[in-house]
């Protein structure tokens, strides 16, 4: 295990997991409430990686329970570096792929990673036996409920040995979270990393570019950056825009929901790697990116819904580094970006390619926690 922290670069414990972790592996029952990229998955690796048996399974021991299925492969391929002594065998379980693939994997499988509708087909269709699992995870649990996931994960937990352990972690814990706490939680610890000290420290920025000179803008800021996500509302606009780039000389990869699996788990691979340095998304794929180590996020397109600001920003800043984003507005925009911006907490203050003005450390957590209020308060 401590060699597997070594391949990651390990060395000091995020609050999260000095928090969790003594507790997961004592076998309690947790509730980590902590922003995107504060080393959850590494949290509660660990502990599936100590706690369950080595022993070739007949059933999974281990379920992790996601809400993309790109978050499934990332999780899995998570613990397989934990797991140095390769005793632990984790699959991936998600929709948008063939069957047969998968019910083999399982077969041999220690650990599940899965999303919530793929995982109740295959329940419904008697494919896979829960009734061993002895630690169940529900990850960014919050996003399950956004992704109206909480049935399916309702009649999955119901499934489970009334021994098992649950842990869930969270960017939030009420509302419907809350319910998933009282319902199917025993006496769990309560730990919260969402203090102003553990949030990402983001600095980001609304620039007044037209449309015609944002290709530049984004060559300008691959000079001062080595990576950059950039973010578009469609998907024919992400193909566009990468194009575009592309025609430039810059590598590009692409992530929306007309690529087929096989086609998102390269893009993501060729970005992690540093073989694209530029990849280019959609909104719905800002759930599924969860890679450390990304210096820059741009709005290449302001998000429609202003959630997603939210969520796109988050990909940056994350695992304690230092993140900027870059919201590209067209000047017809402009007023229409401020009252947005404004509904979750945001005073605008436009610029014009100066450098970004550094925003207190932890507001973006904030405003991811004041986001669903304010929505609800400007939804009439």
């Amino acid at each position: 295990m401590i060699a597997g922290m070594s391949r990651r670069g390990i060395t000091e414990p995020t609050p999260i997991q000095t928090m969790t972790i003594p507790d997961g592996l004592a076998g309690k029952d947790v509730c980590g409430k902590a922003p995107t990229g504060s080393g959850k998955t590494i949290a509660f690796g660990l502990v599936l990686v100590s706690r369950l048996k080595r022993a070739k399974p007949s059933a999974p021991t281990g379920l992790v329970l996601v809400p993309t299925r790109e978050l499934a492969s990332q999780v899995c391929d998570e613990i397989d570096l934990l797991d140095s002594s390769r005793s632990l065998r984790a699959t991936a379980v998600f929709g948008g792929a063939g069957y047969g693939p998968q019910l083999r994997r399982i077969g041999s499988a220690s650990v599940v990673v899965a999303t919530p509708g793929r995982l109740e087909d295959l329940i419904s269709r008697r494919d896979i036996d829960l009734r061993s699992v002895q630690i169940a995870v529900l990850d960014e649990a919050d996003r399950m409920a956004d992704m109206g996931f909480l049935p399916a994960v309702k009649k999955i937990l119901d499934r489970l040995p009334a021994s098992r352990q649950v842990m869930l972690f969270s960017a939030t814990l009420d509302g419907a979270v809350s319910e998933l706490i009282q319902r199917y939680q025993k006496n769990p610890v309560r730990h919260d990393a969402s203090s102003p000290e553990s949030e990402p420290d983001i600095e980001h920025v609304f620039e007044l570019v037209p449309k015609d000179k944002r290709l530049r803008r984004i060559a300008e800021l691959l000079d001062e950056h080595s990576q950059i996500i950039v973010f578009c509302r469609t998907k024919h606009g992400s193909d566009r825009v990468a194009r575009q780039l592309e025609a430039d000389d810059a590598r590009c990869a692409v992530i929306h929901g007309n690529r087929s699996q096989a086609q998102r788990e390269r893009a993501l691979e060729d970005f992690r790697d540093g073989r694209a340095r530029i990849l280019v998304a959609t909104d719905v794929a800002a759930r599924g990116i969860h890679i450390d180590d990304v210096p820059c996020v741009v709005h290449w397109d302001p998000p429609d819904d202003p959630k997603d600001y939210v969520h796109r920003s988050g990909r940056t800043g994350r695992a304690g580094a230092r993140g900027v984003v870059v919201s590209l507005v067209d000047p017809s925009q402009r007023r229409s970006v401020v009252r947005d911006m404004r509904s979750i907490g945001i005073d605008v203050q436009f610029v014009d390619g100066k450098p970004p003005v550094r925003t207190r450390p932890g507001e973006l957590g904030w405003l991811a926690k004041r986001a669903p209020r304010a929505m609800e308060a400007t939804s009439v």
